[in-house]
């Protein structure tokens, strides 16, 4: 009876693979061709095939070609598999060179560090879509950016900065080289900070007005930044209708989704945020509605948040710490002072007293350092609230170097994006200084041009008639400040 059976099976077994391979997938073990053990990308139509029997492509019937023998240095290259046409991409290049489909973060991520060394000598020669860098092809709408990497600005002060978070990768203890052109190696004889009020408006082209931050950013390569980034949900919900009515926010600001951790992750993607320690952690940002954000390119001491003990939406003082090269210590500090919310019925809402105590609060915080400047969104009211409590020693950098001009940071006049809005002209942010070895040599206000070919729509009442306006996108309601500061 054995030797019948195993008759048979040596009789019946070869007829299988002949008529139906198939139908006996285990006899694809029993293969001569390399391609029925590990998956191949065809060369012609670049289709991943998975192990098969047949050494031909399953889409365009193309032969696999034989293996390598051995793997040549740009077999080497690392690459990445495009999920919509399977093209292998060079590391270098966030958009597929066939169908043009983004890379995933988590993908490009693990490339960072192959990027940055790469692109640092301007490479990038022909071929469509290499590898760039620069801060516009990373934001949001992801789309092709032809501008190369060049240069990022000049004034990186330190050699090695630790870099943040990038794309929700995995927290970095990484640590990235700051030298730009060799140009760092020399102690800077001045450095920049900055101060932006960042426009909560989620559903007016958020994504490319934070661009536009970052081309800033990139433009001006500030040392310091102080980021305030406001979210109604800061507000207590008895104060919610009073802020449709604000002062200088009008019914069609009013935008109560959580945005503020979508901003700082549209910020998190940028190549200039790996040269910044960050006061916020990313999984700190996603717990809060808002928050003030300190980011420094010098040596950090220390990251101090301080709430303000009297605010009802959630107002604090961020206070960094950082080495100067030759200096002793220097103290930035930023805040977002108490909005005033005016409304029915008393139209009195407008948190002057509260907004003078946080001040003064402030103050006394930061008088006990011998450098100190603290820059940000005071939401000041001369007429309201008064001079601003300055201590002695302090000046306000605006009225030192430019007396003579107004200093309007949020002003409907000169902002085309806010012209449909009833007339406001306002210094709502400012920077302070107490500075005993540095002299400030300048101040700017930036962020002043709207963005190229980028418009939005808005209503109007004019005379009891609704007109609507087609009106230029800026960056932000407010422009920006940038100081400059020097060695005395």
């Amino acid at each position: 009876m054995a030797f019948c059976i195993t008759s048979k099976l040596v009789r019946i077994a070869p007829p299988k693979i002949a008529i139906n391979p198939r139908k006996t997938p285990n006899s694809r073990l029993c293969n001569l061709h390399p391609t029925a053990t590990m998956s191949w990308s065809c060369k012609k139509c670049t289709f991943l095939n998975p192990p098969s029997q047949k050494p031909t492509c399953q889409i365009c019937l193309s032969p696999s070609s034989p293996p390598a023998p051995a793997a040549s240095p740009s077999s080497s290259t690392p690459k990445w598999s495009c999920k919509a046409c399977t093209f292998l991409n060079s590391y270098k290049n966030a958009d597929c060179e066939i169908c043009g489909t983004r890379a995933s973060l988590s993908t490009m991520s693990s490339f960072e560090d192959l990027r940055d060394t790469s692109d640092s000598g301007g490479g990038g020669g022909g071929g469509g879509g290499g590898g760039d860098s620069s801060v516009g092809s990373v934001f949001y709408p992801l789309q092709r950016c032809k501008r190369k990497r060049g240069d990022q600005g000049a004034g990186v002060g330190e050699d090695r900065v630790e870099a943040g978070r990038i794309g929700g990768a995995e927290d970095g203890n990484e640590r990235v080289d700051a030298k730009e052109d060799g140009k760092s190696s020399a102690a800077p004889s001045s450095w920049k900070i900055l101060s932006y009020n960042v426009w909560f408006r989620e559903d007016l082209e958020m994504h490319k007005r934070i661009k536009a931050i970052g081309e800033l950013v990139q433009m001006h390569s500030p040392h310091v930044i102080c980021f305030q980034v406001p979210s109604c949900e800061c507000i207590p919900i008895k104060l919610m209708p009073l802020l449709a009515c604000s002062f200088y926010l009008t019914n069609d600001c009013f935008n109560l989704q959580e945005v503020t951790p979508d901003i700082y992750e549209i910020f998190q993607l940028s190549s200039w945020w790996k040269l910044y320690h960050c006061s916020l952690s990313r999984d700190a940002a996603n717990l809060r509605p808002y928050f003030c954000m300190l980011l420094s390119k010098l040596p950090v001491r220390s990251f101090i948040c301080k709430p303000f003990g009297n605010s009802v939406m959630g107002r604090e003082l961020c206070v960094v710490e950082v080495e100067v090269e030759g200096k002793k210590p220097l103290v930035i500090a930023t805040s977002h002072l108490e909005s005033p919310c005016p409304g029915p019925p008393k139209w009195d809402q407008m948190y002057s007293k509260e907004r003078v105590v946080q001040a003064k609060e402030a103050m006394d915080h930061l008088s006990k350092y011998p450098n100190v400047i603290l820059g940000g969104d005071m939401n000041w009211d001369d007429k309201l609230d008064g001079r601003f409590p300055l201590r002695d020693e302090w000046v306000d950098a605006w009225e030192e170097l430019r007396p003579s001009e107004n200093g309007w940071t949020y002003d409907t006049k000169s902002n085309p994006m806010l012209s449909a809005n009833r007339t406001l002209q306002k210094r709502l942010d400012r920077f302070l200084c107490s500075l005993h070895d540095f002299k400030i040599t300048g101040i700017d206000m930036i962020g002043r041009e709207a963005i190229p070919g980028l418009t939005y729509c808005k209503e109007k009442k004019v005379r009891k008639e609704l007109t609507n306006l087609v009106l230029p996108v800026l960056p932000s309601d407010h422009f920006g400040l940038l100081l400059t500061i020097g060695s005395k």
